[in-house]
């Protein structure tokens, strides 16, 4: 990393202890966990983009996935639901697994000639075989206690293990969506991984057996402690009194404290593999076929095959990190999940910081996530300046204050702008 990168690390770690001495040492920590958090997906899209140009707009997705995978772990099963539906869940399961094998034999052995009518027959029996099991026990599921349950649960294991079980999901996820569209031109490849990502989220809105749907999963728990806890140990207790400290704000700023380590143990992890492949044979591989794709394929390259290795990897880093977000808030609320900001955010993360650097894509992280936290903040004491000297009431006053919550939306499209004039390869550009 040179010196202006740096320079530009330095800066902020400047601004985030300017928020710590300025607003509240609870602020800067819980914007230091998001910024962490945010960087991760800045990786992995970067290991899309920088590393092989592949257009991938369908973050939100796999973001979301890692989340539902933080739920099916952390969350105990729900007996009740299991023993009312979980047989025909695990029949409809079946039945699909035999459908996909059953397409896959027939094309084997049918003539050429026959291959898609009986692919579309072996589809409807198989659509129709699924219905008769799932229907039943959905409803079945979704009847028990709706209000506080209505899903089948989790496996109750411990919360960290969903990180890296979130990325096999998105991994898995990712190489099934490759295998189809990874051929398709870049821009249809953008509206495929667009369209898949947002069935994705139907799926985790509407499958209230699965995911409790729009009621929302609550109360997963925590690979940390918890505040009341800290609050009635003694060993906290002394410590807070010896630096004269309130015990509710310590607490509060021990936890995010244990989530910035976890993080940034994750982040360091993920960083440096990243960096080795970036800088092995296979990452100069990558960046020959990013750069020239029909030079590298008369090389005796396999484009496709690589490209779906990079576009698994890097959907495997944005389920981590989806996982991990989950963790942090502590719930899973399928509506929040919106491409502003799961996947736009995420893609000026990587153009402003630098993309085809790891660093670059970390710094991205960090600047954007602040701004965007600290621009609304920032918009209410601007318009206020502008409107000190007016009339309360008066039209003008009003409209500008009432408008200062879109401040970071102006925001996020000026740095865009002013980068992309004077640094269009990145703060942090690739070698």
């Amino acid at each position: 990393m040179k010196r202006r990168g740096v320079f530009y690390f330095s800066v902020m770690a400047a601004l985030l202890l300017a928020v710590g001495l300025g607003q509240s040492w609870n602020v800067a920590l819980g914007i230091i966990n998001l910024c962490l958090i945010s960087a991760i997906m800045a990786l992995g899209v970067n290991m899309q983009w920088g590393y092989a140009g592949l257009f991938n707009v369908g973050i939100m997705g796999f973001t979301a996935l890692g989340g539902l995978t933080a739920v099916l772990v952390s969350m105990p099963p729900v007996t009740e639901a299991w023993s009312a539906g979980g047989r025909g869940i695990a029949l409809a399961f079946l039945s699909l697994v035999a459908t996909v094998v059953a397409i896959i034999i027939a094309r084997r052995l049918v003539p050429p000639l026959f291959k898609i009518w009986i692919t579309i027959v072996i589809v409807i029996l198989g659509f129709l075989l699924i219905r008769v099991f799932y229907e039943p026990a959905v409803e079945q599921i979704e009847a028990i206690n709706p209000a506080h349950t209505g899903y089948l649960g989790g496996f109750n294991l411990p919360i960290v293990l969903s990180w890296f079980l979130g990325g096999v999901v998105a991994a898995g996820a990712a190489w099934l969506i490759g295998k189809i569209s990874l051929g398709l031109r870049a821009d249809y490849l953008a509206i495929a991984t667009l369209g898949i990502s947002e069935i994705i989220i139907a799926v985790l809105k509407y499958e209230e057996w699965l995911s409790r749907g729009v009621k929302n999963v609550t109360g997963l728990p925590r690979p940390v402690p918890y505040e009341v806890d800290l609050m009635a140990a003694d060993w906290f207790i002394n410590l807070t009194a010896w630096f004269h400290a309130d015990v509710t704000d310590a607490a509060s700023i021990f936890v995010k404290l244990c989530y910035a380590g976890l993080f940034l143990i994750m982040l360091a992890a993920i960083m440096w593999l990243a960096e080795r492949a970036l800088r092995s044979p296979w990452g100069r591989m990558m960046r020959a076929i990013r750069d020239n794709r029909d030079a590298a394929n008369a090389m005796g390259k396999d484009v496709t095959w690589r490209h779906l290795q990079v576009f698994v990897l890097g959907c495997a880093v944005c389920g981590i990190a989806g996982a991990m977000l989950t963790t942090l808030d502590g719930q899973l609320t399928p509506s929040s999940y919106i491409p502003l900001r799961y996947t736009f955010l995420i893609w000026v993360m990587v153009i402003i910081g630098g993309s085809g650097n790891n660093w670059g894509a970390v710094l991205g992280g960090f600047i954007i996530w602040f701004l965007w936290i600290e621009a609304e903040p920032l918009g209410n004491w601007l318009m206020r300046m502008i409107t000190l000297f007016m009339e309360d009431g008066f039209w003008l006053k009003d409209h500008l204050i009432a408008g200062a919550a879109y401040t970071r939306l102006v925001l996020m499209g000026a740095i865009l702008l002013v980068v992309m004039r004077f640094a269009p390869k990145g703060l942090i550009p690739e070698k």
